[in-house]
């Protein structure tokens, strides 16, 4: 059984619903809780409006991440902003060699998956003319680390003076500091390091370009701080949540720097949103993805999904997810008051390499999880398994296979196996890796959390547990800033 989109997008959940699954009981008896959650997203898409939801603050705050595919004058996205952003793209491939993105939670997982699914993990090793005259490009921020950070900063350093030695001229570098507030500890405190040692060398030259929020009646910290430096801005967009950000200025800005097709991204969620709207369950690829997984959990007990791409270059995207699914559906209350403590946990895995790693636990250990796999049907690029040993019959047996065929006939293996014993699992598949496809996918993911809060009747737009440590770290790290000038 699957669901497929003219696009060729497929979702095959044969391996989910059925006899001794998700079954059509399970689904009858939840139909008027589906027609209703199918009514809130329609309404949240119209208006804006989710029942209940408030922001941090406590004051009503519209929804707005699924207009974010459409592109029109008004719009989040518009004709003009997407101009905007290519124009930026292409002053820094005429005028950058590094780019560093700065950002944390979805200001970087979002754009970490355009990176990799596009260039891959050795980009920054190739030359400039190599990779189209592109820059290198860098994440930070994403942490505390002082190791990594003093790396990069070596490595800038070394890129600059070979710049000097070979060509001449300084490095011209672009930080991207990503925050809402500015006031986000982890990417501001590698930014403020990363500048302040960049400007120290004379073979550097530093330009920064801020993408927070653009209200300039109440401008945020980081908003100031770009009026008074005179930095270029873009925007975090109001009712747009991090997790959610990726199809607006917080993952494309980053996007344009390494020359991706973030049209052809957006066109992909476009298309996702546009099969999303029917009320037929059966027909609407987040809709079934989010009452498959939503009654798997609560009627059957698997509430941990393991995402599980086959490929490298998609552990990204499982990553993304994870704060996704954790940050929209892990919640103690319901929009009643009452204590539910509902949320399934996500789990990122990657195939063939976690088949020797996880499987084991996802084969024999308890019946608590879905496993949802990725698959690409079609590989950009391929191989043929050589016989280079041919007097080794074991590794003479598989030669000649491209190693596509053998990657899809491992998880098919897996497949066959896990559902042979009562295992519950799923398939997304992509016809090829492209930002239209990708687009699709991460949409769908994210307007499946919308379906899935309304299901269990929660706030997927929130994340009142995040504040907590917040509010206890932030006295503490301001207590260390103070301890040296108190000395």
């Amino acid at each position: 059984m699957h669901l497929a989109l003219a696009s060729g997008f497929k979702f095959d959940y044969t391996n989910l619903f059925g006899e001794g699954k998700v079954t059509e009981d399970d689904v009858r008896e939840l139909r008027p809780v589906i027609e209703k959650a199918h009514a809130a997203v329609m309404h949240m898409r119209e208006t804006g409006e989710v029942r209940g939801h408030l922001s941090k603050d406590g004051m009503p705050e519209k929804v707005l991440f699924s207009k974010l595919p459409y592109v029109s004058e008004g719009n989040l996205n518009s004709p003009e902003s997407i101009a905007r952003l290519k124009k930026f793209g292409e002053k820094v491939h005429d005028e950058a060699d590094v780019v560093v993105s700065f950002g944390i939670g979805g200001s970087y997982l979002g754009g970490r998956v355009l990176f990799d699914t596009s260039c891959g993990e050795f980009w920054n090793l190739r030359t400039k003319k190599q990779r189209g005259g592109w820059p290198e490009f860098w994440f930070s921020g994403n942490n505390i680390d002082p190791q990594r950070t003093k790396d990069l900063l070596e490595h800038i350093r070394f890129s600059a003076e070979k710049k000097r030695t070979h060509e001449g001229g300084k490095l011209n570098v672009f930080l991207i500091v990503i925050s809402k507030s500015g006031s986000t500890f982890d990417t501001m405190s590698a930014f403020m390091v990363v500048l302040d040692e960049l400007r120290k060398s004379e073979n550097i030259d530093v330009r920064v370009v801020a993408v927070t929020d653009p209200s300039t009646e109440k401008p945020t910290l980081l908003k100031k701080l770009a009026e008074e430096q005179g930095w270029e801005t873009f925007a975090v967009p109001d009712g747009v949540g991090g997790r959610f950000s990726v199809f607006s200025e917080v993952g494309l800005t980053a996007a344009v720097c390494f020359g991706y097709d973030i049209e052809a991204f957006l066109a992909g969620a476009r298309g996702m949103d546009e099969a999303c709207r029917t009320p037929e369950l059966f027909e609407n690829p987040a809709m079934l993805n989010a009452v498959l997984k939503f009654l798997a959990s609560e009627k059957h007990g698997r509430d941990i999904e393991v995402l599980m791409p086959y490929g490298d270059y998609l552990k990204s995207l499982s990553e993304w997810y994870i704060q996704l699914l954790a940050e929209s559906l892990g919640k103690t209350y319901n929009r009643r008051g009452e204590k539910v403590y509902y949320g399934r946990t996500p789990i990122v895995a990657v195939g063939t390499t976690d088949m020797h790693a996880q499987t084991q636990q996802h084969q024999e250990g308890r019946l608590n999880k879905v496993v949802q796999f990725v698959r690409v049907e079609k590989w950009k690029n391929d191989f043929e398994i050589p016989n280079v040993f041919p007097s080794v019959e074991k590794l003479a047996s598989f030669s000649g296979a491209a190693m596509s065929s053998a990657l899809e006939t491992a998880r098919e293996a897996n497949e066959e196996a896990l559902s042979g014993n009562h295992r519950f699992n799923a398939l997304f598949s992509m016809p090829e890796l492209t930002p239209y496809h990708l687009g699709e996918l991460m949409y769908l993911l994210a307007l499946s959390v919308a379906y899935e809060g309304e299901l269990a009747d929660v706030d997927a737009f929130d994340q009142p547990g995040v504040e907590v440590y917040k509010k206890i770290m932030g006295p503490r790290i301001a207590a260390l800033g103070r301890k040296p000038s108190e000395g």
